[in-house]
């Protein structure tokens, strides 16, 4: 798993929904959806409670990016894949 994934929530409050890692750690992956987990302010979440989506991703660049836009960027790329796994 790598930064710019595409992961589905197994557990918790977000089970079932389709999240992009922003960033990594040891044991926790932090998630956005670009509306309510902001990408300045993602959610954390264990490892072993997400599921990688065999799906395209976005670069590690374009989420390093540090603009306003970001946001805006992460949901309509969701959006897209979200209607392919429909």
């Amino acid at each position: 798993m790598k930064v710019g994934n595409v992961v589905q929530a197994t557990a918790g409050k977000e089970k079932g929904e389709i999240l992009l890692v922003v960033a990594l750690d040891d044991k926790y992956a932090y998630l956005s959806d670009g509306k309510r987990l902001k990408a300045s302010k993602p959610k954390k979440k264990s490892l072993k409670h997400i599921k990688l989506l065999d799906t395209q991703s976005l670069s590690e660049g374009e989420l390093l990016d540090k603009n306003e836009r970001i946001n805006a960027k992460i949901r309509k790329f969701l959006t897209q894949i979200r209607s392919e796994h429909v």
